[in-house]
């Protein structure tokens, strides 16, 4: 969702994160579990660019500013 948001494509999620592409595309579908320092890296890449994670009933995300340009 943060992606979507963002409209960013894995190339720039990866770029931006420091990680690889097929990581970020393996762990959107849900087909590994990167670990922890990966999954840091990424969340605070979208939290830096003003993405809000949202947790409780209904996960997912909010922006606190406009989308920023790949």
């Amino acid at each position: 969702m943060a992606r979507a948001a963002m409209r960013w494509t894995l190339d720039d999620v990866a770029r931006r994160a420091g990680v690889g592409r097929a990581t970020v595309s393996r762990f959107e579908v849900e087909q590994v579990e990167p670990n922890l320092s990966t999954k840091t890296m990424i969340r605070q890449t979208f939290e830096r660019a003003g993405v809000e994670f949202i947790d409780g009933d209904a996960p997912g995300v909010r922006l606190h500013s406009p989308p920023r340009a790949a």
